[in-house]
């Protein structure tokens, strides 16, 4: 067996080159370039190192608010979005006709165009000489008056970027918890049901606790994808637009190094938290 390990590691050695030369590699670049003050691309040079560019970063108003409207964003549309997708999948799960047609109109704006989405959504918000939008004639019905959701205040943007947020994430969670309910043994089912168990009793003891790996893939994966979305509005800029924004802009790049650390620390403290409190559950389960 022991003769044979150099097989593995030849077979190893392509991904692991990859990894290396595409992964490690720019992480330590950047993370190098966070400590060097002044850092010029064009020269290669720079004038200092230190703590100096996360000092300025972590003290900048701009990438403070976009910190604050990121974690707004995601503590908003996580939970919201994987509990209506988990919703939408027990609905999809109970009903026998017509369940593949239901599925493929949830699953549409999952491979709908981005451009298209964005048609949609400016009928939906966007106030023009000629309409004030899909949703301010809606709320004209209930004595509402026309909300500006695109340059109005700072809750109405925030809303359509939560909205949007939620339309493009759910279908892939409904998808996923689909077929997370479709593998749970019907034993379990007919078990409850034999002793007249009721159907939220079934749903918190039984489906719950058995797709609870895949609901803490989706939150995690829901963190991620939330950090990483993008908005350049003044009010609701995102921490990702920042960091696009001082890439493009900024011709002394000595700043982004620093701001792509903390955004990573940001996601991967998140990650660790959520999987720290799963572990912990289910440590006092077993106890």
């Amino acid at each position: 067996m022991e003769k044979n390990n150099w097989k593995g590691w030849l077979y190893l050695l392509p991904a692991a080159v990859f990894l290396g030369l595409f992964l490690v590699y720019p992480l330590i670049d950047v993370l190098t370039y966070s400590f060097e003050e002044g850092y010029n691309f064009a020269s290669q040079t720079y004038f200092g190192t230190g703590l100096y560019n996360y000092h300025y970063v972590l003290r900048d108003p701009y990438f403070l608010q976009a910190l604050k409207n990121t974690l707004l964003l995601v503590l908003i549309t996580v939970p919201l979005s994987t509990g209506l997708a988990m919703l939408i999948s027990v609905g999809l799960s109970s009903i026998q006709k017509l369940r593949e047609l239901y599925q493929t109109v949830y699953f549409l704006p999952y491979v709908t165009n981005t451009l298209a989405v964005g048609l949609v959504f400016m009928i939906f918000f966007k106030r023009t000489p000629y309409s004030d939008g899909l949703v301010n004639l809606v709320l004209s019905w209930f004595g509402a008056g026309p909300v500006d959701f695109i340059d109005g205040p700072y809750w109405a943007k925030m809303f359509v970027l939560c909205f949007y947020t939620i339309w493009v994430v759910l279908p892939f969670k409904i998808l996923i918890l689909t077929g997370a309910l479709a593998s749970v043994d019907q034993t379990y089912y007919n078990a409850a049901k034999v002793d007249g168990t009721p159907r939220w009793r079934i749903f918190t003891k039984i489906t719950l606790p058995m797709i609870s790996p895949t609901v803490f893939y989706l939150v995690i994966t829901g963190f991620i994808g939330a950090f990483k979305a993008y908005s350049a509005t003044n009010a609701v800029c995102t921490v990702l637009a920042i960091v696009l924004a001082v890439c493009a802009l900024v011709f002394d790049i000595g700043f982004l190094p620093s701001l792509t650390v903390c955004l990573v620390w940001i996601v991967n403290l998140s990650a660790y938290c959520k999987e720290a409190m799963r572990y912990s559950k289910v440590g006092s389960k077993i106890s």
